[in-house]
């Protein structure tokens, strides 16, 4: 049997196929290359082409023994699907739909989604339990909430259970080094943080000192991209093991300032990152923070990465040696 990773030379992706690869499993890996690298494959058999194609899709199920899929593949820059919503819902949504069609012809029945924090909006609780009310405030939100919407109906209609797994902010590396985080433009903290310390732009922008937290930064929840990985793969098992659809939000469950991930920063690399303090953004919560108590009690989950610091050490490790990216 093989499992399908759309999007598995992506940041995320990759580090989910490094885990499969590790434990035997075939790993088929189809990317379109709009974000991954072909760096990044860890062994998998690479397939470069788009989830919305529906031949190629029945190409791939009828060459290799498909039982399940794990669904990294999408466009995920918030700011960019407020301008552009249109290529969000085309990938995401409808690109997405086109696969589901192409799964079912094949008697697929088992999907791993990654879906995102982004779907809440602004949280009126935290921490975040799945339960708390769906309010996105942006195209790249409503696109995740749309499919977990369209996957809880194949379910009900045609036994196509899935796992969402709903991850708030992604960080660090593998400790190998092997594969790391490399957006072109990037846009999360951690490695804006790391580029000011390798010296690839003058400062860290801080986005408003006025929120209601303890030092007036923003506060967000990290979890270890291994430790997402291992998630997808305990989703998997249980999907195997006849689990029906669900959801889980991931994260430590602890929420770090700005200014704490920058003073870590500064510690962890010995240099003295400069920071700029800007304007709010519009659209950005004083707190995210995730509760993942569901998944603990649900399939076993424990981080092994869960503090800032050695998520930010492993992430250095792969930005020093990759100045560039891959």
């Amino acid at each position: 049997m093989a499992i399908l990773v759309t999007g598995g030379l992506g940041y995320v992706g990759s580090h989910a196929v490094k885990a499969l690869i590790e434990r035997g499993e075939h790993v088929v890996n189809l990317d379109n290359l709009s974000y991954g690298h072909l760096e990044a494959a860890c062994g998998s058999k690479v397939v470069i082409g788009d989830i919305g194609d529906r031949d190629l899709l029945r190409k791939i199920f009828a060459t290799h023994d498909i039982d399940s899929v794990m669904h990294f593949a999408a466009f995920k820059d918030v700011g960019e699907s407020v301008v552009d919503p249109q290529k969000y819902f085309l990938n995401n949504l409808a690109n997405s739909l086109a696969m589901l069609e192409v799964m079912l012809e094949f008697g697929i029945r088992m999907m791993i989604f990654s879906s995102s924090a982004a779907i809440f909006g602004e949280p009126e609780v935290v921490p975040i339990t799945e339960n708390h009310p769906k309010s996105p405030t942006n195209p790249y939100g409503r696109s995740k909430l749309q499919i977990e919407e369209v996957l809880a109906e194949y379910s009900r209609a045609y036994g196509l259970r899935s796992i969402w797994m709903r991850y708030f902010n992604a960080a660090g590396a593998d400790p190998s080094g092997l594969i790391g985080e490399d957006h072109k433009p990037e846009f999360h903290l951690i490695p804006l943080v790391l580029e000011a310390a390798l010296g690839k732009r003058e400062s860290i922008k801080i986005f408003g000192n006025d929120w209601k937290t303890p030092d007036g930064t923003c506060i967000r929840d990290y979890i270890h991209v291994n430790d997402l990985a291992q998630a997808h793969l305990l989703g998997l098992d249980a999907l195997r093991k006849g689990k029906e659809t669900t959801a889980y939000n991931l994260g430590n469950g602890n929420g770090y300032s700005v200014k704490e991930v920058i003073e870590v920063a500064r510690e962890v690399t010995g240099k003295n990152i400069k920071a700029e303090e800007v304007e709010r953004r519009e659209g950005d919560p004083a707190v995210l923070v995730a509760s993942s108590e569901k998944i603990i009690s649900d399939l076993g989950f424990q981080p092994k990465f869960p503090d800032l610091k050695t998520i930010i050490e492993t992430a250095w490790n792969w930005h020093k040696n990759h100045p560039d990216g891959y």
